[in-house]
């Protein structure tokens, strides 16, 4: 029986990255969560967030709502996948997800400057964890 792949010792980057794959499946709960109650908000009360200054690709808050909280529907349950055992498609959904995500939250900005900020750091760190060391990850 050859032990070719299965005593390679594991390297601290792959240990980062299988941690990392936990720790963004639950940044992606809790984005999601956050989402859905972003969205809330803004469908029901307008005059919660405001604006700083003219943006280019300003939205209707309520329009910001829906986004938010179909994104945090998504968010949240591709989180729940990725828990599960990190399943090819909740992996590439979250993937892709992150990444709408990161999009969003810059389109966001005027709206929540700081917050949006965090958002975009978080998303690429999901990016990150999901894409760093895949193969090994995989292997396991």
């Amino acid at each position: 029986m050859s032990s070719v792949g299965k005593d390679r010792a594991r390297t601290p980057g792959s240990v980062w990255a299988s941690g990392g794959i936990m720790f963004a499946a639950v940044l992606l709960l809790v984005r999601g969560v956050v989402g859905i109650l972003e969205g809330v908000v803004a469908i029901a009360k307008d005059d919660v967030y405001a604006r700083f200054g003219s943006y280019v690709y300003a939205f209707n808050l309520t329009a910001w709502g829906w986004i938010h909280l179909v994104l945090g529907v998504l968010l949240l349950v591709t989180g729940l996948g990725l828990l599960a055992g990190p399943a090819p498609w909740a992996r590439l959904t979250a993937l892709v997800l992150a990444s709408v995500s990161v999009i969003a939250d810059f389109f966001f900005l005027p709206y929540q400057p700081w917050w949006a900020l965090v958002g975009i750091a978080l998303g690429i760190f999901v990016i990150w964890a999901l894409t760093h060391d895949e193969a090994e990850v995989v292997a396991r």
